[in-house]
């Protein structure tokens, strides 16, 4: 994936629309928030083996949505100047910490409750 040409396009997208004015932080995360809610409602009500095994036409739907997630959040990440790729890496590294691989095997709960009950 080449996040750079992705942001690119979205630039061009943007400009050639006369969008800029629209796309401030708080814009682009209500927008995010809504397209994340257009994803929960294909699974909302879905079993687990249903939500693993969509129909050619609602995985589509599905891929478009995700589409829709990414670039909202790619262009949060252009606007407050964050840099994608460093912002997973920083955290993964948190997450790594915060949830052990000793109290974190085969579990499900929040890292400070699976330290609690170690």
């Amino acid at each position: 994936m080449n996040i750079e040409k992705i942001e690119q396009r979205i630039q061009k997208f943007s400009d050639d629309r006369n969008w800029e004015s629209f796309h401030n932080p708080k814009n682009l995360v209500m927008a995010l928030t809504g397209e994340v809610g257009e994803l929960n409602e294909i699974f909302q009500w879905l079993n687990h083996e249903e939500s693993l095994n969509l129909p050619a036409d609602v995985l589509e739907h599905t891929k478009e949505e995700v589409a829709d997630v990414a670039i909202y959040l790619l262009r949060l990440c252009m606007k407050l100047d964050i840099n994608l790729e460093d912002a997973i890496m920083r955290k993964m590294t948190k997450n790594e910490a915060k949830y052990p691989i000793e109290t974190s095997m085969g579990g499900s709960k929040k890292y400070s409750k699976s330290r609690e009950n170690k």
